[in-house]
């Protein structure tokens, strides 16, 4: 089972990747996790990233892409993966499924977590004041929050019209989250023909 968690900064994905590793074996494909990997591997490939990211450049969708096709079997094997910073523009979106089907494979379920941008602006800002943590900045987080809201609502149409879209209301308790995620896959996935 392949599932996209979508969700602004702070809205939990992590800790529901975290839940689905830990209860159902699948394996969180983080894609900002796979780059550092692929640079401290020094693999070619990961040579090739520590290049574009010196030079202060955006590694290209192909070589995400290409991160995620070495890693996609393993997770597989695990009982799935779990797509986590990926994919944010709709031209990565395309290049996924395009890979999953040269494969045989294919998203199962697109998980959003809904959350109330003004809530979770307060809820950061409170994060940030009670433990100091830099990426928690509410000023930072604004422009983090403002990026997704752009470059992700694109991405919920094209979903939606495949049928794989479930909304859940992130603003609920961790156990409730976790409910809605686990009733949201335990239902049969639509076949795309």
């Amino acid at each position: 089972m392949n599932v996209i968690l979508f969700g602004p900064p702070a809205a939990g994905k992590g800790t529901q990747a975290k839940r689905l590793v830990e209860t159902r074996g699948m394996i969180q494909l983080s894609t900002g996790d796979m780059l550092r990997e692929a640079i401290a591997s020094g693999s070619e490939l990961g040579r090739e990233c520590q290049a574009i990211m010196s030079r202060g450049d955006l590694v290209p969708d192909a070589v995400v892409i290409a991160l995620i096709e070495a890693q996609l079997k393993a997770a597989e094997d695990a009982g799935g993966a779990i797509f986590d910073g990926f994919p944010r523009t709709l031209a990565q979106a395309e290049s996924l499924d395009a890979m999953l089907a040269k494969l045989g494979k294919q998203i199962d379920h697109v998980i959003r977590l809904k959350v109330d941008d003004e809530a979770l602006l307060s809820r950061v800002a409170s994060r940030f004041a009670d433990q100091g943590r830099p990426d928690d900045n509410p000023d930072s987080f604004k422009v983090r929050l403002d990026a997704y809201n752009r470059n992700t609502a694109p991405l919920l149409p094209y979903y939606a019209d495949k049928g794989l879209l479930t909304e859940v209301d992130g603003m609920s308790s961790i156990e409730a989250v976790s409910g809605a995620i686990d009733t949201a896959l335990a239902k049969d996935r639509l076949t795309i023909a």
